[in-house]
């Protein structure tokens, strides 16, 4: 409550296209939709598009799945869901299926592309780093600068 006001209380919502949420993490509908973007691309170019558009766009679908990943916590089983995620658009690009029997690292080789996880795992490091060389009294600086905005 808000002065007298009810304020409805909900579990899950998204903002800015994070799901964030009481229960679950918004990993499986990132999955979800990087998968959607490697389907769009074999379905309607195939072999038409070269592998250097392809990995530009595949690029740009990895950031769009990394956006907030520095909050998360991943389970080996998500980890692993990453891993296999990333893997099958590094083989669709090349145009290897798994009955080539191509060692990941060999696909990560061929593409340049490091392996998303530890991308992730950098990044999370990274903000980390930030957080940690951030003024101590930001928080209470910008809280006061809004607070004199807003004529309080």
């Amino acid at each position: 409550m808000i002065n007298d006001y009810i304020i409805e209380q909900i579990t899950d919502f998204k903002y800015f296209g994070y799901r964030i949420s009481e229960y679950k993490s918004d990993l499986k509908d990132k999955l979800q939709t990087y998968n959607k973007i490697n389907g769009a691309i074999w379905r309607h170019f195939g072999k038409q598009m070269n592998k250097e558009t392809k990995l530009r766009i595949h690029i740009t679908a990895k950031a769009a799945l990394k956006f907030g990943s520095e909050a998360w916590v991943l389970k080996k089983r998500e980890e692993q869901r990453l891993e296999a995620a990333q893997m099958k658009i590094l083989r669709h690009l090349l145009g290897i299926t798994k009955l080539d029997k191509e060692k990941n690292q060999c696909i990560r080789q061929k593409t340049g592309a490091q392996n998303i996880v530890k991308e992730i795992k950098q990044f999370q490091k990274k903000w980390i780093q930030h957080v940690q060389r951030m003024d101590t009294n930001y928080q209470n600086k910008h809280y006061n600068t809004n607070q004199k905005d807003e004529g309080t």
